[in-house]
């Protein structure tokens, strides 16, 4: 019998209509179909407070550290914002410097696939910039990213998707987190974590 898995997809922007939440809940809707249990965490609902390392860890801050840090996998997903991940995304990111104090510490093992929206052509960099964010916090990144070129094209009003090929590649995304999620937990490691033969 295969072990549950728990992903919980992170993103979204502030914005009404957000594409990049749109692809978040495509990828989230494939882990579940792949077997995981999920749970959504878009950012415009967490509402937090910009991070401060000297203040109290508000309620909404708490229940995103602690749905984290039982999560074995983790989809994230960004709007491309002046070349990077969005300010409000990675606010809700730093916050997570607060699991530094759990053993293990940080995102340690997790595997975390990443999506990114764009208005143009330019998604790559956003996703190099979560990629460097994974490693910081001792996590594992699904080789399998997803920049989406030209948002408004792809998905419509209400976050359907219009193109099929995207829609396969976020489905593909979703079912690949939890398969390398699954690997780790029943191995202790996955094919991400080999060492370079």
């Amino acid at each position: 019998m295969e072990p549950a898995v728990r992903v919980v997809g992170l993103g979204g922007s502030l914005r009404k209509g957000s594409t990049s939440l749109a692809a978040l809940q495509i990828t989230l809707e494939a882990a579940a179909k792949a077997g995981a249990s999920t749970r959504l965490l878009a950012v415009r609902e967490l509402d937090l407070p910009m991070y401060r390392p000297d203040m109290d860890t508000p309620p909404a801050a708490q229940a995103l550290l602690e749905a984290t840090a039982t999560a074995q996998g983790m989809v994230w997903s960004s709007p491309l914002y002046n070349g990077s991940v969005s300010g409000s995304f990675k606010n809700v990111i730093d916050w997570l410097h607060r699991l530094g104090d759990r053993d293990p510490p940080y995102l340690t093992d997790r595997v975390i696939g990443l999506v990114t929206t764009a208005g143009g052509t330019q998604g790559l960099q956003a996703i190099n910039t979560m990629e460097f964010i994974v490693r910081s916090l001792r996590a594992w990144s699904v080789p399998m990213v997803l920049p989406v070129a030209q948002a408004w094209r792809v998905f419509d009003e209400d976050g359907g998707v219009r193109d099929d090929l995207v829609a396969g590649q976020l489905q593909a995304l979703g079912a690949e987190v939890v398969r390398a999620a699954r690997q780790m937990v029943m191995q202790g490691r996955c094919d991400y974590s080999e060492p370079w033969q």
